[in-house]
């Protein structure tokens, strides 16, 4: 099992400061929508005012955004603060509406993004305000605590994920109830809370207070999900859709999150390990794919028999693990650094020592304690997990032996899952019924949305067109495919829409690095 984010690779992302709420633009916002089973929003959260601020970086407005902790008992307990963000249109004028766009993960922060996507699109940029917001439970927004980054790490830095052991079972096991335990003591009585439906309401709140009865929404990767939980739930309120690797929001996170291995291990095995073959002169890990194969699992059994100490990074097979499926994302980026993060780990004396202490920055902590944190609160929260542990034991025992790479680690998240407290979150059904057409985007070797899941997802939306990628990019849209972004663009801007499901050709795979 993988967590489904793109990555941020080789460089922190770019954050967004915010300034605290305060007074309303021109233009009083309309009263938020209801949908049923939620009582009528209290006037001191339909009523506040966004007071936009420069953020810290970049050229986007911030703000803060009060809502309920609990859009179903809105009286009760604290509020809790969504930071949100706007790149404003160039001629207001001109402006056909609002784009609202969401970032994957779960964890991932969203405030970011406008800037990225107005830059990526001159039309797009025109023709819209673009919005977005770090979710509840996530970066500048309240956020929900559960163990610190020591215990995170000690997920991957202890023993071998492929160690099937009775002892070793256990120790996953123990881990996992000691951070779901951690979370329930930590969190502040959050966990209920940080669901994608509850995340939802929020977004429909900072629509009421945009002023706009509509909006159009962009959503990659997780917030497929998000935006294909919105339209549902508030389908008068989105005018144009756009899905972009789609996790399979009709089903359980739990028979989505089971297929990845399989996704990972597909893409590592039929795209890069071609590709490392082929460029053998530039990274000598072998010469067909099956030597390079035999390199990994050297070098992999090598650090499970002594865990490399790098620049004062312990470097374990679940270290390296972790950073294969990290690079099979993007191959633009991801291919040559896995392969020549492989060069260095074989011989890291050779190795400049900026190199070395660049790797061992980058494989110190594996995943973020925060988006640790988001991510189960929301996976295993949202919709039922199976608690048998005899079962995660023996389903994982498969991944682990048929998908080594993302499968060694499957029995360590499912355990979380069985572990969580039981969620009340109500059940949502995705149909596309009383939606406007939504354009979906996928590629057929994506690792973590992968294509079997996004073709289940747009056969129960009704109405939605599917435009299939011939590659294995996670991320479609301003991704260097100029057809996929004419596809997204024409929808957003035009209204104009593929008559049928489509394709569109991959990117070419990326040439060797200069310094294999």
């Amino acid at each position: 099992m993988q967590l489904f984010t793109k990555p941020v690779r080789w460089a922190a992302a770019a954050a967004c400061g915010l300034l605290a709420a305060a007074a309303l633009p021109a233009g009083a916002a309309s009263a938020a929508a209801t949908n049923a089973g939620t009582p009528p929003v209290p006037d001191r959260y339909r009523h506040q005012k966004l007071d936009w601020q420069p953020c810290v970086s970049g050229t986007l407005q911030c703000a803060a955004m009060s809502v309920p902790r609990d859009w179903y008992h809105p009286d009760a307990g604290p509020s809790l603060t969504v930071r949100v963000s706007r790149h404003q249109a160039a001629d207001p004028a001109a402006r056909r509406g609002v784009l609202m766009m969401a970032a994957g993960g779960p964890g991932a922060s969203g405030l970011p993004r406008p800037a990225n996507l107005a830059k990526g699109s001159a039309k797009l940029s025109a023709a819209y305000d673009i919005v977005s917001f770090d979710q509840r439970g996530v970066g500048a927004s309240t956020n929900v605590v559960c163990s610190d980054q020591d215990k995170v790490d000690a997920f991957f830095a202890s023993g071998d994920l492929r160690d099937r052991s009775g002892q070793a079972l256990r120790a996953t096991f123990d881990r996992a109830r000691d951070f779901v335990q951690d979370c329930e003591r930590d969190s502040g009585g959050l966990l209920p809370y940080i669901t994608t439906d509850q995340a939802v309401h929020d977004m429909d709140l900072f629509r009421s207070l945009l002023g706009v009865a509509k909006v159009s929404y962009y959503g990659p990767s997780y917030a497929s999900f998000l935006g294909a939980y919105y339209a549902t739930e508030f389908p008068r309120r989105v005018e144009r859709v756009v899905l972009d690797s789609n996790v399979d929001f009709t089903g359980s996170w739990q028979s989505f999150l089971v297929g990845q291995p399989m996704s990972f291990q597909r893409r590592f095995e039929q795209d890069f390990l071609p590709w490392l073959a082929k460029n053998d002169r530039a990274y000598h890990q072998g010469a067909t794919p099956a030597e390079a194969k035999a390199s990994y699992e050297r070098l992999r059994a090598a650090l499970h028999d002594r865990p490399l100490d790098l620049e004062g990074t312990l470097i374990t097979p679940n270290q390296l693990d972790v950073a294969a499926t990290n690079a099979m994302y993007e191959a633009h980026s991801g291919f040559p650094a896995l392969a020549s993060l492989l060069s260095l780990l074989e011989d890291p004396d050779s190795a400049p020592a900026d190199a070395r202490k660049a790797v061992a920055n980058q494989m110190k902590h594996p995943m973020g304690a925060n988006f640790f944190a988001d991510f189960f609160s929301v996976t295993c929260g949202d919709t039922p997990w199976n608690r048998d542990s005899r079962y995660w034991v023996d389903k994982s025992a498969e991944a682990t032996r048929v998908n080594p790479l993302a499968g060694a680690r499957e029995l360590t998240f499912s355990a979380i899952c069985a572990n969580w407290p039981r969620s009340k979150a109500p059940h949502i059904k995705v149909t596309g019924k009383g939606l406007p057409p939504v354009l979906m985007l996928n590629s057929i070797h994506d690792p973590a949305t992968y294509y079997e899941s996004a073709v289940r997802a747009h056969r129960g939306l009704a109405g939605s067109r599917l435009i299939t990628v011939d590659d294995g990019d996670h991320g479609q849209y301003q991704t260097g495919n100029a057809c996929a972004d004419a596809y997204v663009d024409d929808y957003l801007v035009d209204g104009a829409l593929p008559a049928s499901d489509t394709t569109c050709e991959g990117v070419p795979l990326p040439e060797p690095a200069a310094r294999g």
